[in-house]
């Protein structure tokens, strides 16, 4: 099993049940996949960066887990296609 973390940016125009809701359902495809969610970060709203979809903010999310290395390949493909995600990366983390 490696470690990875999952980085999240999700729309910050969305109510919280529903920011919840995105967190969950990436946490699902990491459990689905045979991925262990380690824990949870959330950094909260923060100014982006450069707009993105002509949002000037988002809230960032950090999903720490341990999977088979086929995991994060499936994960970024569900993700991809999330409705509220603003913008998505799968890293590996050393040992």
């Amino acid at each position: 099993m490696n470690k990875y973390e999952l980085a999240l940016v999700v729309n910050a125009k969305i109510e919280d049940d529903a920011r919840a809701a995105v967190v969950e359902k990436a946490k699902g495809y990491i459990a689905r996949y045979n991925g262990n969610v380690t824990e949870v970060e959330e950094w909260g709203k923060k100014r982006l960066a450069y707009e993105i979809q002509k949002m000037r903010e988002g809230y960032y999310y950090f999903i720490q887990f341990e999977a088979d290395a086929a995991c994060p390949a499936e994960i970024e493909r569900h993700i991809r296609i999330m409705d509220n995600v603003l913008r998505y990366l799968v890293v590996k983390k050393e040992a």
